[in-house]
């Protein structure tokens, strides 16, 4: 163990890939995982001390020896082999259970196989052990607490592959078990499951929300700072490697200054990631004609909120004075609107109101006269009338 940790740890340091495989391969980590799944399958609880005995042995053993060596090593800066195992998420579960799957049905198949060495190379044990034990000499808690979570996902879920093999192939229990204990394995096993996945799928939402929250801040701070116009923007998350697409109104890139800026990304942690800028004229000629059309459709909405505004706060007052005079001829002037009521509820309520003046004060009548024939004119149920002079 203590040489599969330090071959892990030179490859983690000089970002070896072919290392750190060569690491896995040699790991004895796959041992007392298994045997601990395979032990509660069949309620054997001493040999599932004996398995997690050696598990927890093991892994001190890996936390010191990379704790040691990345301690002493004068080169600490953190390569992409690190950060690689230091955001696991809900997809390191299924790549952990389904690797565990791979193993437990391989070893328990009379047909023997060696799939082994592939599920110690998909699921990898060492590198994150190494991760946090480099998290440890460096200081840096966030790295140790990531690389420990995915050690801990990698664990308990090979552990759980191997019960449900165990279980699906009825072997016998190791003695006599009651149901209570039984039921208490399961039980178990199922809060441990909910641990380990529901923070996974937050860290998986989190991780995606940071690459886009990344792109965005790298196009505004590089191009659109700059005065630079996009026309066209897609972003390819799912992609090997992921992609940006952009197109600019009327900049041009040479060659060489999109290498530049494909380097830039790496500056705002968009690593494994790749900037496409379309430059041809018949694409920009499309996408001049998609934004055109977006804008004509922005335009027509602010215009279809701004008219639904005049309708609720106006009425259609065209000639409405003149005809008030001719039945009302002491009239000198009549205006309606829309009045907004503002309340302590959460909603305002808008009533029609109409203001008149008149040489001398109108009787009661005409005034319910003059407000019958305005409901009428105007097509309220209710409004309210004032004089101006009052």
């Amino acid at each position: 163990m203590a040489c599969a940790i330090m071959v892990a740890s030179v490859g983690l340091n000089v970002n070896s890939t072919a290392v750190v495989i060569g690491a896995m391969l040699i790991s004895p980590l796959m041992g007392p995982i298994v045997g601990a799944g395979f032990a509660l399958g069949i309620y054997d609880f001493t040999l599932l001390r004996k398995s997690l005995k050696n598990l927890l042995i093991s892994t001190l053993v890996g936390l010191i020896v990379s704790f040691l060596y990345f301690l002493l090593s004068p080169f600490k800066e953190a390569q992409s082999e690190i950060l690689a195992r230091t955001a696991p998420n809900i997809y390191d579960v299924l790549i952990a259970f389904f690797g565990g799957l791979v193993g437990v049905i391989a070893v328990t198949r009379v047909e023997k196989g060696n799939p082994i060495p592939g599920v110690a190379i998909a699921t990898a044990l060492m590198p994150p052990l190494c991760t946090a034990g480099y998290g440890l000499a460096t200081g840096n808690f966030g790295y140790f607490a990531g690389a420990m979570f995915l050690y801990t996902i990698n664990c308990v879920f090979i552990c759980i592959a191997t019960f449900i093999i165990v279980k699906y192939l009825n072997y016998p229990a190791a003695g006599l078990v009651d149901n209570k204990k039984a039921s208490s394995v399961r039980n178990w096993i199922t809060g441990i499951t909910l641990l380990m996945i529901i923070p996974s799928v937050y860290f998986a939402y989190r991780f995606i929300q940071q690459f886009y929250d990344k792109v965005s801040q790298y196009i505004t701070k590089e191009f659109e700072d700059k005065g630079n116009t996009i026309v066209y923007r897609k972003t390819f998350y799912s992609s090997d490697p992921r992609r940006v697409e952009l197109a600019f109104l009327t900049r041009h890139f040479t060659a060489d200054q999109i290498a530049e800026e494909n380097k830039k990304m790496a500056d705002f942690g968009l690593e494994n990631t790749k900037l496409i800028i379309r430059q041809d004229s018949a694409f920009l000629a499309n996408a001049n004609k998609i934004q055109n059309n977006e804008a004509g459709n922005d335009a027509a909405k602010i215009a279809a909120e701004l008219n639904a505004k005049i309708d609720r706060y106006t009425f259609n007052t065209e000639n409405l004075y003149s005809e008030a005079k001719a039945i009302f001829p002491d009239l000198n002037s009549l205006s309606a609107a829309k009045q907004e009521i503002l309340s302590d509820a959460d909603s305002a309520a808008v009533i029609p109101v109409a203001i008149y003046e008149s040489e001398k004060e109108l009787p009661e009548a005409e005034k319910q006269k003059l407000r019958k024939w305005l409901q009428v004119r105007l097509k309220v149920d209710t409004l309210e009338l004032y004089n101006r002079k009052k």
